[in-house]
């Protein structure tokens, strides 16, 4: 059974293969490792690797790994990317670097007042429900770009650009059709004077299609850790 270390190295000749196809530098694309529903262990063996980036879903959780990983949190970056509820807001503005799901306004503001003064802005990222699914978190592409504007304006905050988690599909050409509406927004607003420089999309069935149509950030998890067990 291959490694964490083996997978990581996996994953990125994946990107570094994507990457030639685009004619993109494979320097230019984040690799975040989802670590959502397994031990701190598992993310320590894939810090050892020389992974720094990890993806969380849910508050309670994360936070426990984040401190029982503190002897490395000057070296790691934490990034939130589960749905959040506005009552589970200050215990990601004080424990984050990162939240990429930011979808409501209310959720901005939160996270904008409850981030402590001592630390850095907070990254975040506006999540766009590219494929429309009811079922899906993430503002419409048509609402985003007064929502956008709104976030850039807050203090504690930093727009860093936008994520989505597209319809799962395997059929290549519509997993690179939401992708490039992700990508055209984006485009849109920056046209539009906001600086941003982040495109997170893609995952490890799709993170190929992501990249040809610029992602700057993939999110992957069973790819690196394996298969999820809820049940934990």
């Amino acid at each position: 059974m291959p490694s964490i270390a083996d997978n990581l190295a996996a994953v990125h000749g994946r990107i570094a293969q994507a990457a030639l196809a685009a004619q993109r530098d494979p320097a230019s694309i984040e690799l975040l490792a989802v670590s959502k529903t397994f031990p701190a262990d598992d993310v320590r063996t894939a810090f050892a690797a020389g992974q720094r980036a990890f993806g969380e879903n849910y508050v309670q959780e994360s936070i426990v790994k984040i401190e029982a990983l503190a002897d490395l949190r000057a070296q790691i970056e934490w990034h939130f990317i589960g749905p959040l509820q506005s009552n589970k807001t200050r215990p990601v503005a004080e424990h984050f670097d990162w939240v990429q799901s930011v979808d409501r306004l209310k959720i901005a503001q939160r996270l904008s007042e409850q981030r402590p003064p001592n630390l850095a802005p907070l990254n975040v990222c506006l999540q766009v429900n590219v494929s429309g699914e009811a079922s899906k978190s993430g503002v419409a592409p048509s609402d985003a770009p007064t929502l956008a504007k709104e976030i850039a304006a807050m203090p504690g905050l930093v727009l860093r650009g936008l994520m989505s988690i597209p319809e799962p599909t395997d059929d290549v050409d519509a997993q690179r059709a939401q992708h490039r509406t992700l990508r055209a927004l984006f485009d849109a607003l920056r046209a539009d004077g906001l600086a941003i420089d982040t495109l997170s999309m893609g995952m490890s069935a799709d993170l190929e299609a992501a990249v040809l149509e610029g992602a700057t950030i993939v999110r992957i998890g069973s790819a690196i850790f394996g298969a999820r067990d809820y049940s934990r």
